[in-house]
C-alpha cells in the first residue's frame, strides 16, 4: 500500500519537481559514500603515521579529512534546501488540485463528509505527505545506503567481523515488522480522532451563537473534552507500543558495540585486523547501528505517513455523482420556462417527494408553502440539479437540466436563502460575488432594491464594511436582504428566494415585494415562504404535503378549496375558522 501512495505522490508532482527530488536524493547517496573516505583514512592515520611513527602524512591526511567532513555536510544541506523547495512546491500544487475538485463535488460529497474531517485532510494530512517527501524518503534512502555501504566496505576490510555485526539484522528486522502490523491500526483510529476533535472545535466555533444562546458553554467544553482526551488515548496506545518495543531494538543495537569490542579485540590479538583497521570498525559501527535504531522511528513515520496519504487519496479520486452529460448542451442564458413533469426523489432509501407535477411560464411567480419537512426547499435543489430526479423530469425552458451545462443551469438562476451565509469580506464583495463585472452604482441599485441600501450606507465604512462569513454586527433581516441582492445581482433568468423575508417586518417586505415587481430584467420567481402576504400575489401557489402537491392555485381560488392554505390564512389574519365557514 505505501508503495502505491508514493507512486501517487510522485505522479501528481511537476516534473521539475520529480527531477529536484532525484537530483537530492542523487545527493544523499553520494554523501553516503564519502561516509567512508574518512574511517578508511583513520586507518592509515593509525597504521602508517601512529604505529609506524611517520609524522610526515599526518597533516595531509587531516586536511582530506577535514575537506571531506566540510564537502559531506554541505552536500547534505544542499539536499535539504532542495527536498525542502519540492516538498513545499509539490503541497502547494496538491492542495490547489484537491481544493480545485472539491470545488466541483456535489452536494451528496459534502452531506457525507464532516467539515473538520475535510479540513483535517486539506491540513495535518496533506502535511505528513509533505513530510514523507521533505524527510521521510530521504532518511529511508539515507539509512539504507549508509548500512549497505558500511557493510560492503567493512567486509572488504574483514570479513569475518562483518559476519558478526550482520548476525543481529534478521532480529531487529522481525521487531519492525511486528511493530508496524500493531502500529498501523492504532494510526488509523488516531486519525478518526483527531478528526472528530477537529469536527467538534469547527462545529462549535461556528455555532458559537447557538452555543451562548442556550447557555451551553460547560456541555460544549466537555464535548471537546470528550474528543480531546479521546485523541490523547489514541497517542497514548501508540506510544506504548512503540516504548515495548523500542528497549529491544535499543538492546540488539548496543549488542552490536559489544560485539565489536569483544570480537574486536581478540582479532588484534590472533593478528586477523591492525589497529588501524578496528578503527574503522569503530569509526563505522554507528553507520550500521544507527539505521537500525531508526527503524522503529521510520516504521512510525511510515505508518502515520500512509494513514493520511489514504485519506488525502480518497478525497482525490472522489468523483461528483451530479456532472455534466455526454449530451449536455450549451445555453447563452435561463429564459426562465419551469415544468416538472411527475417528479419524484428518494435518498438513501427515504421517499422526499413523490409524482410533482407543474408548470411556469418565463416571467411568472409560483410559490410553495407547506409544513416543515414537507420537501419544499427540496424542489430548488432539484431545479438547479444539486441532486437529480429518481423519477420523472425537471425541464427548464423546455429542456431536462440533465442535459444541461451545469454552469450555464446554475449561473442563470440567483438563490436568496433563510440560512444567509456571508463571505469575510466587504459588503460590496458579497453582493457582487455571484457577478465580478458588476460597477458600484449597480451595486447599490440593487442594495437599493433589497432594501438594504440604508442599513449599509450607516456602517463603519459604507460598502467597504468587513462583515465575516457569519455577519459580524448585522441582524438577521439585514443579512438577508444583502443575500437578496446578492442574488438579484446576478441578474437570473430564475430568482429563487427561500424564505427570504422571514426576518424582516411587514413593512420592509410589502417595499422588497414591490421591487421584485419592477425588476430591470426578466425572471422566473421561484418563491417558497410560509407568510401569505409573501405569496398572496403569485400566478401559482403550490401547497406541498408530505412529498407531494396537494394543493395548486391562485389566492383566491385556494382560500375557496378550504385546505392548508385557507388554514393559514386565518390563522396570520386572525380569522375564525368556523366563523369563516
Amino acid at each position: 500500500m505505501i508503495r502505491k501512495q508514493v507512486k501517487w505522490l510522485i505522479q501528481n508532482m511537476d516534473p521539475s519537481c520529480r527531477k529536484l527530488q532525484l537530483l537530492a536524493l542523487c545527493i544523499c547517496v553520494v554523501s553516503c559514500v564519502l561516509l567512508l573516505v574518512n574511517p578508511a583514512l583513520s586507518r592509515r592515520l593509525i597504521d602508517d603515521v601512529i604505529m609506524a611513527q611517520n609524522p610526515e602524512p599526518l597533516l595531509g591526511i587531516l586536511a582530506v579529512m577535514l575537506l571531506v567532513k566540510v564537502g559531506r555536510e554541505g552536500m547534505r544541506y544542499v539536499m535539504v534546501i532542495l527536498m525542502e523547495k519540492d516538498s513545499q512546491n509539490m503541497i502547494f500544487n496538491l492542495r490547489k488540485r484537491l481544493y480545485e475538485k472539491m470545488q466541483y463535488n456535489d452536494m451528496r460529497f459534502f452531506d457525507d463528509h464532516r467539515t473538520g474531517d475535510l479540513m483535517t485532510r486539506m491540513s495535518a494530512d496533506l502535511d505528513w505527505c509533505r513530510h514523507f517527501m521533505s524527510y521521510i524518503n530521504y532518511r529511508i534512502v539515507d539509512a539504507v545506503c549508509t548500512f549497505l555501504f558500511a557493510m560492503i566496505y567493512l567486509f572488504t576490510v574483514n570479513w569475518k567481523m562483518t559476519l558478526m555485526l550482520v548476525v543481529i539484522t534478521p532480529a531487529l528486522m522481525g521487531i519492525s515488522k511486528i511493530l508496524r502490523k500493531k502500529v498501523r491500526p492504532r494510526f488509523v483510529y488516531m486519525r478518526e480522532k483527531l478528526s472528530e476533535m477537529n469536527t467538534a472545535a469547527q462545529e462549535n466555533i461556528a455555532g458559537n451563537r447557538v452555543v451562548k444562546s442556550f447557555a451551553r458553554e460547560e456541555y460544549e467544553k466537555e464535548r471537546f473534552e470528550e474528543r480531546n482526551q479521546a485523541f490523547m488515548d489514541s497517542h497514548l496506545k501508540i506510544n506504548r507500543v512503540w516504548l515495548t518495543f523500542f528497549p529491544m531494538i535499543e538492546i540488539l543495537v548496543n549488542a552490536i558495540q559489544l560485539v565489536m569490542i569483544f570480537v574486536g579485540g581478540l582479532f588484534i590479538i590472533q593478528g586477523e585486523i591492525t589497529p588501524g583497521e578496528l578503527a574503522i570498525f569503530t569509526g563505522l559501527s554507528w553507520a550500521v547501528s544507527n539505521p537500525m535504531r531508526e527503524l522503529g522511528t521510520l516504521v512510525n513515520d511510515l505508518q502515520r505517513f500512509s494513514t493520511s496519504a489514504a485519506k488525502v487519496i480518497e478525497l482525490f479520486y472522489a468523483q461528483p455523482e451530479i456532472t455534466d452529460s455526454d449530451e449536455a448542451v450549451s445555453h447563452d442564458k435561463v429564459e426562465g420556462n419551469i415544468e416538472f413533469r411527475n417528479v419524484g426523489f428518494s435518498i438513501e432509501g427515504k421517499e422526499i417527494l413523490r409524482d410533482v407535477s407543474f408548470a411556469v411560464k418565463a416571467g411568472q411567480t409560483v410559490a410553495v408553502m407547506g409544513p416543515t419537512g414537507s420537501g419544499k426547499t427540496t424542489l430548488i435543489h432539484l431545479l438547479a440539479r444539486f441532486y437529480d430526479v429518481t423519477e420523472g423530469e425537471v425541464l427548464v425552458d423546455g429542456c431536462d437540466v440533465r442535459k444541461w451545462k451545469l454552469q450555464d443551469l446554475r449561473g442563470g438562476i440567483g438563490t436568496a436563502t433563510q440560512d444567509v451565509f456571508l463571505f469575510s469580506d466587504t459588503v460590496e464583495g458579497n453582493i457582487a460575488f455571484g457577478n465580478q463585472g458588476l460597477s458600484l452604482d449597480e451595486v447599490k441599485d440593487f442594495a437599493t432594491r433589497a432594501d438594504a441600501a440604508e442599513f449599509i450606507e450607516h456602517l463603519p465604512e459604507g460598502y467597504d464594511t468587513i462583515i465575516g462569513e457569519r455577519g459580524v454586527g448585522l441582524s438577521g433581516g439585514q443579512r438577508q436582504r444583502i443575500a437578496l441582492a446578492r442574488a438579484m445581482a446576478v441578474r437570473p433568468g430564475i430568482l429563487v428566494m427561500d424564505d427570504t423575508t422571514s426576518a424582516v417586518d411587514s413593512e420592509t417586505e410589502q417595499y422588497i415585494q414591490n421591487q421584485l415587481r419592477n425588476l430591470p430584467f426578466a425572471c422566473t420567481k421561484f418563491i417558497i415562504a410560509q407568510r401569505i402576504s409573501s405569496m398572496r400575489d403569485a400566478d401559482l401557489i403550490l401547497v406541498v404535503e408530505n412529498g407531494t402537491v396537494t394543493e395548486r392555485g391562485t389566492h383566491s381560488e385556494l382560500l375557496e378549496k378550504r385546505g392548508y392554505y385557507w388554514q393559514t390564512y386565518c390563522l396570520q389574519y386572525g380569522i375564525s375558522m368556523k366563523e369563516a365557514v
